[in-house]
């Protein structure tokens, strides 16, 4: 009986110091790696390669388009990260939106919007897009489109209002949704 019980402690402590090493390993090889340092959802966003890992849904699309407007108002950025932000938007974009929206043009809409947000102490505290079997998709003149709804929760000073917009998203040749539109729906409620 006793001879089991050591035989016991001495298979935990194997598996202890085995879990150990491994974790200290992994560990080590995460810190050369730079794996351990946490980056700001700024540097999550703009580090993101879009070339490479496109959003595969519509629904996806949106999201990863108010994961960025999100960050443009919470103003946690330097001068060149916004110019990164703005550049990772508009890699979303439909050739068509994009044309209708040069870049320095985008650029100072975005930079008057940010300052009318500080102006008005005004943030996104929320922005839901809709379910997946939500989204609506059908052909239009020849383009397939996907129609994705998204609602913003958003406070200024110290009321709070929820926004509907609505994204037209098409196909471009390579098979990628891109936002072609948006606009405001149902106008805005307020909420106390």
């Amino acid at each position: 009986m006793k001879k089991n019980i050591n035989k016991a402690i001495f298979a935990i402590v194997c598996i202890v110091l085995i879990v150990g090493f491994y974790y200290a390993s992994v560990n080590r090889s995460k810190q050369a790696s730079g794996e351990l340092s946490e980056l700001t959802e700024v540097e999550k966003l703009i580090t993101e390669n879009l070339d490479k890992s496109y959003p595969k849904t519509p629904r996806a699309v949106v999201s990863l388009y108010n994961r960025i407007i999100t960050s443009y108002y919470k103003g946690e950025y330097t001068e060149d990260q916004l110019e990164k932000l703005g550049d990772q938007a508009r890699m979303l974009f439909d050739d068509e939106l994009l044309a209708n929206n040069p870049r320095d043009q985008y650029m100072e809409n975005v930079r008057a919007d940010i300052a009318d947000y500080k102006a008005r102490s005004k943030t996104i505290v929320n922005a839901t897009v809709c379910d997946p079997d939500e989204v609506k998709e059908q052909i239009v003149d020849g383009y397939e489109c996907a129609y994705v709804s998204c609602s913003y929760f958003v406070q200024e000073g110290k009321q709070y209002s929820r926004t509907h917009q609505m994204y037209v998203l098409r196909k471009d040749e390579d098979g990628r949704w891109k936002i072609f539109v948006f606009y405001q729906m149902n106008g805005e409620t307020a909420d106390e």
